[in-house]
């Protein structure tokens, strides 16, 4: 897994929202096993007890569970991963949406910028 992380805000929020995103996507299926703690600490370059509480984070959400002596395993119901995604697009538009306020642009200007802009 590519991991995508900003040193700039804390790690653990980070890995939750990318294998939230992944798990909402359908990259992984129902009660499929994931990589070990340690695989995803040396391949995202983090501490492992970063990984283990990100884990622990996203179980408690409901998006995956372990299984002790075997791992952790992605949850059969992507409603929570889905939801999680949902509050992180929500975030991030009003995010983008105070940052043009801040720079002077009311919501019709802003709007009106989006129209014009192309992927």
């Amino acid at each position: 897994m590519d991991w995508k992380l900003d040193k700039d805000r804390p790690i653990v929020p980070q890995i939750c929202e990318q294998m939230s995103v992944r798990i909402a996507k359908g990259d992984f299926a129902p009660d499929e096993k994931l990589m070990s703690v340690r695989e995803v600490a040396v391949g995202a370059g983090i501490n492992p007890n970063t990984v283990q509480k990100a884990f622990e984070e996203l179980e408690r959400q409901g998006m995956i569970y372990s299984v002790r002596g075997s791992g952790w395993y992605v949850g059969a119901d992507f409603t929570a991963a889905k939801r999680a995604v949902e509050d992180l697009i929500f975030f991030k538009t009003d995010q983008y949406f105070k940052a043009m306020e801040a720079l002077g642009y009311d919501l019709e200007a802003t709007k009106n910028y989006i129209g014009r802009w192309k992927a």
